[in-house]
C-alpha cells in the first residue's frame, strides 16, 4: 500500500505541490484573522456549580476582578509636597479613559450628622488644594480618626497606603486593557519620578493584562528561535541548502495551518494554544530527519533516486504515521478533559500534528523528486565519526553489561520511586511569574502590608426578598459582623468589607465622630441612628457615600449581601482550609434559614485548579491507554508491547522523582508534562521496534543480530532527531513563565533518558528471549 501511495505522489506530485499551496494560502488567510484572548482562563466547565455561583453573583452585585490598585510605602506623604503630588495622582488615575473610580486617602469622606436634615452628609476629609502644612496636618487627624479606612486604604504600621482603581470591565475584555494599564502604571512611574517614593501596582487586571500580552510576545519569540535553531540542525545534519529549506517549508506550512485550525474552530490565543505553533516545528522536523535520512540511506545503497524515494515512503510512511498519531494522542487526550483552556490546546495540537505529517508526506518526496540526487558532501553525516563511536558504544554495553543495565535500571527506579513519595501538588494565581519579576514582588508588597489583593466574596442570603429589612437587618448585620472579624483575625486575609462596617462608620458619625463608637448600632441607639441612615431621595453627587455603598453591598431585592475580602495568594493547598474554616464558622451564625456561599476569583482558580489537575491525570492514563492500543496493533505482540511500556514508563518516573527531590510541586504546569512527553517518547520505541521487526526476517530471525544492525542504522536517526527535540523543548526554557520554563526542562530530561533506555534497555529486554533459548 505504500509503495504504491509513494508512486501516486511521485505521479502527480505537481497537482499535490499546488492543491498544498492553494490550502496553506486559505489557512494563511484564517490564520490573520485569529484574535488574542483578553478572558482569564477558562478553566470550570459551565455546568459546575462553583462557576454557577460566581454567576449569580456577578449578576447581582457585579465583577469582582476589575480593581487595580497602586501602593506607596513612605512615612513622609504627609508632607505637603508629597501629598499634593499623591492627590495629583488620584486625580490623574480618575481621568483615565476607562477608569470607573478611585478609592484613595486623598479622596475620602467622612459622614458628618445633619441635624436639620436628619441626614449624615458626605464630606470630604482633604481639601483641594491644601494651602498649609499644618491645614493638612489637621484634617489627617481627622482622617486616622476613621477606623473605617483602617487597613483598607492605609497600614498605619508599615506607613503603607493604598489606591484602588476601578476599571470598566468591558474594557478590561478587551484589547483597550492594554492601554489602560499602560496609562496607570505610566502616570505612577511620574509619581515615583517626581516624589523619590517607590510605588507599587498590583491587582487581577495588571496580571491578567501582563501575561496576554508577554503570551503575544513570547509566541513570537518562540516560533522564531525554534525555526532559527531547527535550521541550524538541519544545515549541521545534512550540509544542504535545499534539504534544509523544504524541512523548513514543512514545518511554516504545518504553522499557518496550526493557526488557521484556531480561527476554524473558533478559538482565540492563549497561554496554552500559543504553544502549538512552536511545538508544531519541534515535532515536524524529525518527520523531516528520518524521511531525508531513510531516502539517503537507500540512495547510498541503490544509487536510484525514484526508488530511494519509494523506499522511504514504503518503510517510513507507516512508522511516520504512527509516531505521529501517539504524539498526537499524547496532546489530543486534553480534550477529553472538562477545562475548555485544555479542550482547546488538545483539539489544536493533535490535530496540526497529524496535519504535519500529511504535509511532509506529500511535500518531501514531491519536491524531492525535482531536486538533484544526493551528492557525496550530503551523504558524509550518515559515516559521522562521534556518532559512529557513539553507537559502537551503545552495542557493546547492550550486548556485554546487561546485569549491570538492569541493576542501574533498578537503582533509577527505586530513586525515582523516593523521589516520587516527596511530591506535593499546589498553584498560585500567579504560579507562572518568576520571583523575580517586578509583578511577583509587588503582588507580596501588598500581601505584606494589606494580606493580599485577590479578591473572595461571600454571599448571605435570607431566601426571601425583602428579608434584609427592618428590626431582622441589625441581627442579620450582627452576624455578618461577628464573621467579619473570624475572617480578620486569619493571617492572610484583610478586613472584610461589608454593609456592616457602613453602619459602625454611620454610628460613628451619629456620635459625632467619636472612633470609640465604631461599632454596631444596638437594639437602644439603633433607632435613632436608623433615621440617619433612611436613603435621601437625591441623587448624583447629592446622594451620599453610604447610600452609594448600599447598593453595592446589597442587591436590588433586599435578599442577600456581600462581605467583600482581599486575601493573599494562598495557594491551592491552604486555600481549602481557610474556606473550610470560614464556612463552619458561617455555619455557627446562621442557621438553615439562610444560605451562604462563598465565591468569587479566589474560589474559581481554586476549583479550575482541580479541574485542571484531574483533567491531565486522567489524560496519563487515556494516553497510555491509546498508545498501547496503537502499538498492540501495529506490533500484534503483547511482550513487544510490554517492552516498549516499561522502557517508556521509567523516563516518566525517573522526571517525577526528580521532581519530587527539588520540590518541584504537581499543578497544572508541570502534570502537562507527562502526557506530552510520553506521545513523544514513545516514537522512539516506534521507530527502532519497526525497524528490528522489518529486518528480523532478513537475518533469518537472529535477534542478537538484528538488535545490532537496528542500533547501528535506527540509532543514527534516533540520536538526530532526540537532539533536534531536546533542543527545540529548551527553547521554552527563556519563557518568563514558570509553566512554559516547566514543559521545556522536564520534557527535555524526559526526552534525555527515553532516548537512553530505548537504545539501551530496549535492546536487552528484546535479547532476554533469545538469552533464555540459548541457555536451554
Amino acid at each position: 500500500m505504500w509503495q504504491r501511495l509513494a508512486k501516486l505522489v511521485i505521479k502527480h506530485r505537481l497537482l499535490l505541490i499546488i492543491i498544498l499551496s492553494i490550502i496553506t494560502g486559505m489557512m494563511g488567510y484564517f490564520a490573520s484573522q485569529v484574535k488574542l484572548s483578553y478572558e482569564f482562563a477558562k478553566a470550570i466547565p459551565s455546568g459546575n456549580q462553583k462557576y454557577k455561583d460566581y454567576q449569580a453573583f456577578r449578576q447581582k452585585f457585579g465583577d469582582d476582578g476589575n480593581i487595580l490598585v497602586v501602593g506607596i510605602q513612605s512615612d513622609k506623604i504627609f508632607e505637603l509636597k508629597n501629598f499634593e503630588a499623591y492627590s495629583q495622582l488620584q486625580q490623574r488615575l480618575k481621568k483615565a479613559p476607562d477608569v470607573w473610580d478611585v478609592m484613595s486617602m486623598p479622596s475620602a469622606v467622612n459622614l458628618v450628622k445633619n441635624l436639620e436634615t436628619e441626614k449624615l452628609d458626605a464630606q470630604k476629609i482633604f481639601s483641594s488644594p491644601i494651602q498649609t502644612q499644618p491645614q493638612l496636618d489637621s484634617e489627617r487627624i481627622v482622617f486616622e480618626n476613621l477606623p473605617f479606612y483602617r487597613s483598607l486604604l492605609y497600614n498605619p504600621g508599615t506607613h503603607a497606603y493604598l489606591m484602588a482603581v476601578r476599571i470598566n470591565k468591558d474594557s478590561l475584555n478587551s484589547p483597550k486593557r492594554t492601554q489602560i494599564v499602560n496609562d496607570i502604571t505610566n502616570a505612577t512611574a511620574n509619581f515615583q519620578k517626581e516624589t523619590g517614593i517607590q510605588t507599587y501596582v498590583s491587582g487581577l487586571p495588571l496580571i491578567r493584562t501582563v501575561v496576554s500580552d508577554r503570551i503575544q510576545k513570547e509566541m513570537r519569540f518562540f516560533l522564531i528561535a525554534s525555526l532559527l535553531l531547527s535550521a541550524l540542525i538541519l544545515i549541521i545534519f545534512f550540509r544542504s541548502g535545499s534539504t534544509t529549506i523544504l524541512s523548513l517549508l514543512v514545518v511554516i506550512m504545518g504553522v499557518i495551518w496550526t493557526v488557521g485550525l484556531m480561527y476554524l474552530f473558533g478559538f482565540k490565543i492563549s497561554l496554552l494554544t500559543a504553544l502549538a505553533p512552536p511545538l508544531v516545528v519541534v515535532i515536524g522536523i524529525p518527520n523531516c530527519i528520518y524521511f531525508i535520512n531513510k531516502y539517503h540511506t537507500l540512495y547510498l545503497h541503490k544509487k536510484n533516486k525514484e526508488n530511494a524515494l519509494i523506499g522511504m515512503v514504503s518503510k517510513m510512511g507507516v512508522v511516520t504515521l504512527f509516531c505521529n498519531i501517539t504524539a498526537a494522542i499524547g496532546f489530543g487526550v486534553f480534550a477529553f478533559t472538562q477545562s475548555a483552556i485544555l479542550k482547546e490546546f488538545g483539539i489544536i495540537a493533535g490535530l496540526s500534528i497529524m496535519m504535519v505529517f500529511v504535509i511532509s508526506f506529500i511535500l518531501l518526496p514531491a519536491v524531492l523528486s525535482f531536486l538533484p540526487a544526493p551528492g557525496s558532501p550530503q551523504l558524509k553525516y550518515l559515516h559521522s565519526n562521534w556518532i559512529t563511536w557513539l553507537l559502537k558504544k551503545i552495542e557493546n554495553i547492550v550486548l556485554n553489561y546487561r546485569r549491570v543495565i538492569y541493576g542501574i535500571t533498578a537503582i533509577l527506579v527505586l530513586f525515582s520511586i523516593l523521589g516520587m513519595m516527596r511530591l506535593n501538588s499546589v498553584g498560585y494565581i500567579v504560579d507562572d511569574l518568576p520571583q523575580t519579576d517586578k509583578i511577583f514582588k509587588d503582588l507580596k508588597f501588598f500581601e505584606n502590608n494589606f494580606k493580599g489583593v485577590m479578591p473572595l466574596e461571600i454571599v448571605v442570603s435570607t431566601k426571601k426578598p425583602h428579608g434584609i429589612t427592618g428590626s431582622r437587618a441589625l441581627g442579620i448585620f450582627q452576624k455578618v459582623d461577628s464573621l467579619s472579624q473570624y475572617i480578620a483575625a486569619q493571617p492572610n486575609m484583610n478586613r472584610p468589607l461589608s454593609l456592616a462596617e457602613g453602619l459602625k462608620f454611620a454610628k460613628q458619625a451619629f456620635y459625632e465622630g467619636d472612633s470609640s463608637n465604631y461599632m454596631l448600632p444596638n437594639a437602644f441607639d439603633g433607632a435613632f441612628v436608623g433615621e440617619y441612615l433612611r436613603p435621601q431621595h437625591d441623587n448624583g453627587a447629592k446622594a451620599n457615600q453610604l447610600s452609594r455603598m448600599l447598593l453595592s453591598f446589597i442587591d436590588t431585592g433586599r435578599q442577600s449581601t456581600r462581605i467583600s475580602v482581599s486575601m493573599a495568594d494562598v495557594g491551592t493547598r491552604d486555600l481549602p482550609i481557610i474556606l473550610k474554616g470560614i464556612e463552619d464558622k458561617a455555619h455557627t451564625l446562621f442557621d438553615s434559614s439562610y444560605t451562604v456561599d462563598l465565591t468569587g476569583t479566589s474560589i474559581t482558580f481554586l476549583e479550575g485548579s482541580k479541574y485542571i489537575i484531574n483533567g491531565l491525570k486522567e489524560s496519563i492514563f487515556w494516553a497510555f491507554l491509546f498508545i498501547a492500543l496503537c502499538m498492540l496493533w501495529l506490533f500484534r505482540s503483547g511482550r513487544i508491547l510490554c517492552y516498549s511500556l516499561i522502557t517508556n514508563i521509567i523516563p516518566l518516573m525517573v522526571t517525577a522523582g526528580i521532581m519530587g527531590w527539588l520540590g518541584v510541586p504537581l499543578k497544572p504546569s508541570t502534570v502537562l508534562v507527562f502526557s506530552v512527553a510520553l506521545g513523544i517518547a514513545v516514537d522512539i520505541s516506534i521507530r527502532f521496534l519497526v525497524n528490528y521487526r522489518q529486518e528480523l526476517p532478513a537475518y533469518k530471525n537472529d535477534v542478537n543480530t538484528t538488535v545490532r544492525y537496528s542500533i547501528r542504522h535506527t540509532g543514527l536517526s534516533i540520536i538526530y532527531t532526540s537532539m533536534v527535540l531536546i533542543a527545540g523543548f529548551v527553547i521554552f526554557c527563556g519563557s518568563s513563565f514558570g509553566g512554559t520554563f516547566a514543559l521545556g526542562w522536564l520534557t527535555s530530561l524526559t526526552l534525555i533518558v527515553a532516548t537512553a533506555t530505548n537504545l539501551i534497555l530496549l535492546p536487552v529486554l528484546l535479547m532476554r528471549k533469545a538469552a533464555k533459548h540459548n541457555q536451554k
